[in-house]
């Protein structure tokens, strides 16, 4: 099956191809006219996603993708310059450098790469996993120098977190952020604490306390360490309410960082009405709330999502039915509530993979969640047709920042005896991250 970073390529190229000479008014070409991609008539949401990321990474912005209207933070994490020897290099030799600096580093380093990575860098990785699967592997294994991390910044922190002191986490290019974790600064949450405890006090009910911070997994390890500091806990798409059941053991209430969908899904899941969860809006007082709605709330929702997984909707369900009758539709929870009460299953990424491994050959599936891997889990399951519920190819913006080019330039320098991009959590915000994630390690669904 052609990759999605070669779908995309192709049809850039058709259409630099096809493009009339005339300009828009002006004198600037447009950035956000879908792209055809006849090989599987879908489209894609950004031309620049042919770009190579090394010609964006200092620019504003996320990049082209999903995230690309999200704003970001002014102090997000920018990429240096790559070598020229790295940005000319043709795919086939990125691959032979990245394979040759690995026989020389051998057990030294391992590779770990997100299920969302583009498959040119999934094929070099020694795990590959969801992002708490894989902070799991770094701290699985003690004998690595270091581990490369092929994801994103917030994934690459937790590692940090849970791996020894003397283990160095790099995250090939520092630009692979995430505008979910950005959602949701420290500062704001602080904020929020603060207005939170002081409309509905700090004593407590019945053993109660007046709210419990949860954060998923998705956040910055700053928030991570609020929540172990005050009580609080970090949740998975993949325990969030086994998570939930463990706050309200503790709480009157829980305040949920920074997805709201997720929030919203599993509360929905469990019996809570939405009237019992309104909306956080840190740039509002009191979130745009009033303190009876707060009072009466059982779960209080970072106004915060997923770019990728709000592109699903309701009416491409329906048209995934009218077109293969007995299809079955698996979404991910970060996807809105309507979609995934029309879906036929809902759960993390690995529960995905597990219904497509478990499915009768001939099945059909559509799949809600990340381009890259519903391509790659159609390639490996030939024997059905497994496809993307969004028609428009549009990967998540700063998962494709990964690029082999700095695979190879990350691995070449660690052969060389420098550690680039180190990610370094400070040994204060590790401590209280460390008790939230312990939290959650111990919620097991």
């Amino acid at each position: 099956m052609t990759s999605v970073h070669e779908l995309i390529r192709a049809a850039a190229e058709r259409e630099r191809t096809a493009r009339p000479p005339q300009q828009p008014a002006g004198g600037q070409a447009s950035h956000r006219r879908p792209i055809a991609l006849r090989a599987t008539g879908v489209s894609s949401c950004d031309s620049g996603l042919a770009r190579d990321p090394w010609a964006i990474d200092r620019a504003p912005g996320y990049g082209p993708g999903a995230s690309a209207p999200d704003p970001i933070p002014g102090d997000a994490p920018r990429q240096g310059p790559l070598p020229q020897r790295y940005t000319d290099a043709s795919d086939a030799q990125l691959h032979e450098w990245i394979v040759a600096a690995k026989q020389q580093l051998g057990e030294r380093v391992r590779i770990l790469g997100h299920f969302y990575q583009r498959d040119e860098i999934v094929q070099h990785a020694d795990f590959v996993g969801d992002s708490f699967m894989l902070a799991q592997a770094a701290k699985a294994h003690p004998e690595a120098e270091a581990f490369v991390f092929c994801g994103v910044h917030f994934m690459a922190e937790t590692a940090d977190i849970l791996s020894g002191p003397s283990q160095a986490v790099v995250l090939p290019n520092l630009a692979a952020g995430c505008s979910m974790a950005d959602m949701a600064t420290i500062e704001q949450v602080e904020r929020c604490w603060e207005e939170l405890t002081g409309a509905l006090g700090a004593e407590t009910e019945n053993g109660l306390q007046p709210v419990i911070p949860v954060t998923y997994m998705n956040s910055s390890a700053a928030i991570k360490a609020f929540c172990g500091r005050n009580g609080g806990i970090v949740c998975t798409s993949s325990n969030a309410r086994t998570v939930l059941e463990w706050a309200f053991e503790r709480g009157q209430r829980v305040v949920f960082f920074p997805d709201q969908h997720l929030g919203r899904n599993t509360a929905k899941a469990m019996g809570i009405s939405e009237e019992l969860m309104p909306l956080w809006r840190p740039h509002l007082a009191l979130g745009g709330n009033t303190v009876e709605q707060l009072s009466e709330a059982r779960v209080i929702l970072w106004n915060g999502f997923c770019s990728v997984h709000k592109r699903f909707t309701v009416q491409q369900i329906e048209q995934a039915r009218a077109e293969h009758p007995g299809v079955r539709v698996i979404v991910h929870p970060e996807c809105p509530a309507a979609v995934v009460e029309a879906a036929d299953g809902a759960g993390s990424t690995e529960y995905i993979r597990k219904e497509i491994e478990a499915a009768s050959p001939g099945d059909v599936i559509a799949v809600g969640t990340e381009i890259n891997l519903v391509n790659r889990l159609q390639e490996q399951h030939p024997e059905l047709t497994v496809f993307c519920l969004d028609p428009v190819v549009c990967p998540c913006s700063t998962m494709y920042r990964i690029h082999p080019a700095y695979l190879a330039w990350t691995l070449e320098s660690l052969v060389a005896g420098s550690v680039p991009n180190r990610i370094v959590v400070s040994d204060e915000v590790a401590g209280d991250s460390r008790v939230a994630l312990e939290r959650m390690l111990a919620a097991r669904p």
